[in-house]
Formats: C-alpha cells, structure tokens, sequence
C-alpha cells in the first residue's frame, strides 16, 4: 500500500491552493460583501445563491444543503475522489510534489487512487492522438479538419488528434508508460479481445473530452474511413471518469465567456463548437452523444448564476432540417427548468454553424447567434408554420394546433403575452377569440395535473373535425359524445347582431330579390359568419343570383328544389315567411344598408388577410410582393372608408 501524504505537504496544497480559484471552476462566484463570495450550490438545486466561500478562512459553507469545508473537501465532494486523490489533484495543479511517508514520489502506479491513473492514461491518449495527427497516416485527419475551415492552431487549440488504424497502438505505448491493462479498459480507453485489450478508436479523429477543470476524462471519434462500418460518430463509454449526460464539450474553454457574457450556446457537433469558437462565439458548448437533460441544464445554471433575474441567456442552435427543429422542440419540455432565458437560433437553409461558417464567414455565424428567437416563440411558430395562412381554415387549424403549446406555457403573464402574439401571427385579429381558446386549455391542463392524468400536453389537444370549422350542433357547442377532448369551438350566437343581420338579408334575398340586385351576388358565400346561412347563400349562387329571379312564389320554389337537404331547405322556408324587420323609412333604405354593412365586414375581413400576409413578409427580401400587397391594402381602406362615408353604417 501507498504511504500517508505528509502532514506538511498537505497544508502547503491547502495554502497555495486559492478556494476562490478552484471553486470558481465550477460556478460562478459574485461578491457578497466583507470579501466574502457568492454562487449557486453545486451539490444541491436551488434558485437563489445560498453558497458562500470566504477566502480569507479557505472554506466554504451552503445554507441551503449545509455541505461545507476547505478546498480540499470541496474537490473530493465535486469530483467524488477520495482524500488522497484530492490532494493529489490539487498538488498537480500548483505544482506540488508530493511526498508520501515511505518516501517515494508518485506517478501513474496501480497503488496511487483510480480516478488519479484514469486520468493519466487519458491525458497520455491525448497527446498521443496528437502526436498521430501530424503523421503521414493522419493526412487524412488533417484533410477533414481542413476542408471545414480549420488550419493546424485550430486543431492545437482544440487538442484534436487521429487514432491510428491499429489493434492494439494506443494499448502498447500506455503500457510502455506504466499504465496496466485493467485501467486502459476501465477508462474506456481499450476494450477486451480474444488476446486482450485492443484499442477502441481506430481510424478517426479525435476531440478530447474535458471536464470543467480540463482534464480529459473521454474522446469523442469521427469516422473518416469508408470501409469503417462503425458509427459516424463513437463516444467513450460509461465510465468512473465519463458520464455522457453530465458531460458538456467545450466547457473548460467556454466558461470564463459564458460567466462574463451570461450566455451559452448550445450546438450539436464538435466542429460546430469549434466554427463557433473561431467566429467569436465563444460560449458555445455542446452535448457528448446524448440529448440535452436535467444533468446539462445544472451545470449551466451554475456556470451562468442562474437566479431569478433573467438576465442569462442558454441559445440553442439545431439544424434547419426536420431532426434539427424536433430537437429545439424537445428542448422546449425542458426550458421551464431554466429560470434563464431560453431562445432557439436556426439557419433557415439547413446549414449548421461548421458549415456555415465555410460558405458565409464568421460573420454569418454571429448573425445567426444574433438572430436568435426566444423558445416559446420558436415552439409556437413550429406549430403554425404547418398550416396554410392564407385561408381562414388555415388559419383556425394553426390555431388549434399552437394554442396547446402556449397553453403550456407556465407563467400566466407571459402566456397571456403569447396568446395575443399568436393572435397578431395568424392575422385572425381577434385577440378575445384567441385568449378564450388559449385559457380554455390552460385550465384544462391545469385540472388534469390536479387529477393525475396524462402529461397534460397531450391531454390538451383538441380533437376537431379535421378542418377547424365550427359545429353547429343542437347542443350548440358541437360536442363530441364526452370522450374526454376539448370540445369544438362553439356554434354561431343566433343573437349576435351581425348573425341577426345576416339572417334579414337573406330575408330580403328570398322574399325581396329584386330589391339587393347585382350587389348581392358580390357578395361571396364566406362572407356569413352563421354555417346555414352561408348554405342558403351558396343556393342562391346555384339557381343564378338574386338577379336571376322570377317572381317571388317561382323563386322560393327553385331555392327549395336546389337545397341540398332538409335543415336547408326548412331554413329557406322560414326565411320566405318570416317579417323583414325593418326600422327604416324604406325597405329599400334598409336593403342597402344591411348589404353595406355585410359588404363593410367583408372588407375588414379581406383587410385583416392583407395585414397578416404583411406581417409574415420581409419588405428586403420581398420588396414586390410586399409593395404589391400594400397597395391592396391602401385599396382596401379606401374602399371601407368609402361606405363609411356614405353613412351606411359602422362595423
């Protein structure tokens, strides 16, 4: 067995290791006043910073946990390493040499502690991919690294290197430095053959994995061979050292940036965190083979101070493909365990930072950083972008579709915000309309977590009938038998007065045809609210118009034999005997007024499709069809004013 550390040497470490240093490694520190330091407890989740480090005593002390000590107490508990393995930790990094009570100095020997060995082997890998970098073999290496961009500093910086197309390369020069086959296999290094441990990575490149202090703990493996019929890309396994879900590439180079910018940028490949580096984007990060979870979201919450401000930023950048927004999409499950601010960049032509960067510039990959769209807005845009705005079907099937996601929204301030946003993005202008529906489901979400079923999301989402028209049911709110979805939107309000008006209209079309003239047959079928009126509308249309008629006993007649079933053929019965209410001098004053008025409704409507085309146009990118929708719209203002004018009426 290895002799006890000396008592001297261990409070020489203690000294000359600032606690202020090698905590502030791991979180961020801010000042608390009397010298003493603040941040987030690493060893527990919390929102507001209840860690204090006091300097000048060398300890540390959670009010939260109550986890405390010095600093050599704060690295066995942060990196789960023994006594031993902690000072020996810390003694490496100021340059300690250690000496033990038997006398003997240490180096990588099966009696010193494992996680100790691991990393010597990782760090001797390292600089042995390295070294194989720069051999003839690695010329392929080197062709990769730079047909994307990247010159030899880059691949330095970095400590990108290339494993050789050996079996057992990198297991015989560990040997010769005095590493044992057991501890080659346990870091993941090596894997068992029939003759023994044989390398693991062979033919690729390599990106050492570190961890927030910078030792390599793993490897990340780029295949470059076609006949490798491995993955493209190989990670270390699980190990004492590697824990891929607690892992982030790049964020040993990435976390003075991230603390002074309060703000990480997550891509998704290594050579993306490089293109990102290179470009001035210097808190970019990126997961090592798995999806972004709990793990990934504490380490960033520590490293950004992570508190109730808002004042941090985590920006994702996926691919512009279908995988890259699915991605962004997933991470929206996630974001409401963030109290930073969350937002999503993606190139719309699919290029991700690495290759953007080779086409566009650094420049390019900055703006896209720039360009970023906070995580709500992105998860809701996703949803609408399905659906065909330019139709008012279009635009009530997006809204069933992105309701739900702002109805997940847990703060009610901000997804009250985002429901009148939603509004303003359908160009549906009915702000009211939209909040309904968008509190409809946020109760209802809300009722299902009282009662313990489902996620709620998906419990949110509503059934419909598939083109998002409203039902005109008896029940008047086009139920669906108690199956437990959100119900239809409800039927048309007989006693709106615009349905009111509607309905003396077509009074006057069945009783009266000769009264409206040509100016009701402009008049098109969408332009009724209520469904059964516009099927007597669509009659009308089929027998000729109004301007077709006969006298008055011939016309109801052809309108009764074109109806196409009974509910429609009762209402233009109804519609042939009922009075015309009329409060005018003049039934013809009457006439007119009601067409103005329908005719005005349909202007605000047309007016309100012109505005949402508008708003979903760039007038830089699309300067024609932008100034061509413009002037309708100036046609259209013109128009409506035009009846207003006359005194027909208001909307």
């Amino acid at each position: 067995m290895a002799g006890r550390i000396r008592n001297e040497d261990i409070a020489l470490v203690r000294e000359r290791s600032s606690i202020a240093d090698v905590i502030g490694e791991y979180l961020q520190l801010r000042s608390a006043g009397g010298g003493n330091l603040k941040g987030l407890c690493p060893f527990h989740d919390e929102k507001s910073p209840s860690f204090n480090v006091t300097p000048s005593r060398g300890l540390y002390f959670c009010f939260g946990c109550e986890a405390g000590g010095d600093v050599i107490k704060f690295v066995q508990e942060i990196e789960h390493l023994s006594f031993s393995e902690a000072v020996e930790r810390l003694a490496a990094q100021v340059g300690i040499q250690l000496r033990y009570e038997d006398g003997g100095g240490r180096g990588p020997r099966q009696d010193t502690g494992q996680r100790a060995r691991l990393l010597e082997a990782h760090k001797a890998a390292a600089e042995f991919y390295v070294e194989h970098l720069a051999s003839a073999e690695g010329a392929i290496g080197r062709t990769f690294l730079s047909e994307r961009g990247f010159e030899a500093a880059d691949a330095a910086h970095f400590g990108v290197g290339f494993a050789p197309r050996e079996w057992e390369g990198l297991v015989r020069h560990l040997r010769g430095r005095g590493f044992a086959d057991r501890d080659i296999v346990a870091g993941g290094l090596a894997k068992e053959g029939r003759r023994g441990p044989m390398d693991r990575f062979r033919g690729r490149l390599m990106w050492p994995i570190r961890d927030l202090s910078g030792d390599v703990i793993g490897f990340g493996a780029r295949r470059l061979y076609e006949d490798d019929d491995g993955p493209k890309y190989l990670n270390t396994p699980e190990s004492p050292l590697f824990h891929k879900s607690s892992v982030l590439y790049g964020a040993d180079l990435a976390k003075k940036e991230i603390a002074r910018r309060r703000q990480a940028v997550v891509v998704e490949g290594y050579t993306d965190v490089m293109a990102c580096h290179l470009s001035g984007v210097q808190t970019a990060i990126a997961t090592c083979g798995t999806a972004f979870g709990d793990d990934h979201i504490k380490i960033l919450r520590r490293l950004l101070m992570d508190q109730d401000e808002f004042r941090g930023e985590v920006i994702f950048t996926f691919d512009g493909d279908s995988a890259g927004q699915k991605a962004a999409l997933r991470a929206f499950a996630d974001e409401q365990k963030f109290v930073t601010q969350t937002f999503v960049a993606v190139q719309p032509d699919g290029l991700d930072p690495c290759d953007l960067r080779i086409r566009h510039g650094d420049a390019a990959v900055r703006d896209l950083v720039a360009s970023r769209l906070p995580l709500f807005e992105f998860a809701v845009r996703s949803a609408i972008q399905q659906h065909d705005l330019d139709t008012a079907e279009g635009r009530l099937a997006a809204l069933d579709a992105a309701a739900p996601v702002v109805a997940a929204i847990k703060d009610r301030a901000l997804r009250q915000m985002y429901a009148v946003s939603l509004d303003r993005w359908l160009g549906i202008m009915d702000e009211q309309f939209v909040l309904r529906r968008v509190r409809e489901l946020a109760n209802r979400r809300h009722a299902q977590a009282r009662n313990g079923r489902g996620n709620g999301r998906n419990g949110a989402m509503p059934n419909g009938n598939g083109n998002g028209a409203p039902g005109n049911g008896a029940n008047g709110n086009g139920g669906n038998g108690g199956n437990g979805a959100v119900p239809q939107r409800p039927a048309y309000d007989p006693n709106d007065p615009e349905v009111q008006r509607e309905r003396e209209l077509l009074k006057l079309a069945v009783q009266r045809p000769a009264m409206l003239g040509p100016v009701f047959d402009e008049v098109p079928e969408g332009a009724f609210i209520a469904p059964p009126h516009a099927a007597v509308r669509a009659v009308i249309a089929q027998a000729g118009g109004v301007t077709a008629a006969g006298n008055a006993s011939e016309w109801a007649m052809t309108l009764l034999e074109r109806a196409p079933n009974e509910q429609v053929r009762d209402l233009i019965t109804m519609l042939g005997v009922e009075p015309v209410r009329s409060a005018q001098e003049s039934d013809d004053r009457y006439a007119v007024e009601l067409l103005a008025r329908i005719q005005e409704r349909q202007l605000t409507r047309m007016i309100a499709d012109v505005k949402s085309k508008l708003q979903r146009l760039n007038p830089v990118e699309d300067p024609e069809q932008y100034n061509r929708l413009f002037g309708d719209l100036v046609a259209l203002e013109q128009q409506r004013r035009v009846l207003r004018e006359r005194g027909l009426g208001s909307q």
